[in-house]
């Protein structure tokens, strides 16, 4: 299969209703194992030594969480400045640069959070695919599906061509036979 690494937003086509669920049965499993591994990081760098020693970074971190679990990082810049965010960003074109242990944190709590996110949506996918799977759509149909961040949105029923042609090739014929006098 065509790896699509970096592509968040495509339109894909399945044969199945089991094939799109073992899509975003695949895509739990990545996004899971990355939630650990960043999760594990971020513990390491919260129980390092060095910063614990710093209670402004212990208090800034807490805080740092805090909006992150709250949804608040879709708030303006200014608000996320105030509620605790690292003032130690800076602008690059169209970057941002920090060269902060407070910077490293944030990236991971984001990161954390937007997995945690992205699973909770392709569960929900998940139990939607399943609720379809139980009401039996046939297996004549593509699913022509529009998948944002590897979950599966939208998707579209189209009859398969195979099952296009056997409905053409019907035979029908009327007889009418004279009758005799």
């Amino acid at each position: 299969m065509l790896s699509l690494d970096g592509i968040s937003t495509e339109i894909r086509t399945f044969y199945s209703l089991k094939e799109i669920r073992e899509h975003i049965e695949r895509e739990t499993e990545q996004c899971q194992t990355l939630l650990e591994d960043y999760s594990q990081w971020l513990g390491t760098l919260l129980r390092n030594p060095e910063s614990s020693k710093n209670q402004e970074w212990v208090k800034k971190t807490a805080e740092l969480q805090k909006v992150l679990k709250s949804g608040s990082r879709k708030a303006s810049k200014k608000e996320e400045k105030s509620a605790g965010s690292s003032t130690e960003w800076t602008q690059f074109k169209e970057v941002m640069l920090s060269a902060d242990l407070l910077g490293e944190a944030e990236i991971l709590f984001e990161a954390v959070e937007e997995l945690k996110d992205r699973i909770d949506r392709l569960q929900k996918a998940k139990n939607s695919v399943a609720d379809l799977e139980r009401y039996g759509l046939g297996k004549e149909l593509l699913y022509v599906t529009y998948v944002h961040d590897g979950v599966p949105e939208r998707i579209v029923f189209k009859p398969r061509k195979g099952a296009d042609a056997a409905e053409k090739f019907v035979f029908a014929a009327d007889f009418s036979i004279a009758e005799q006098v």
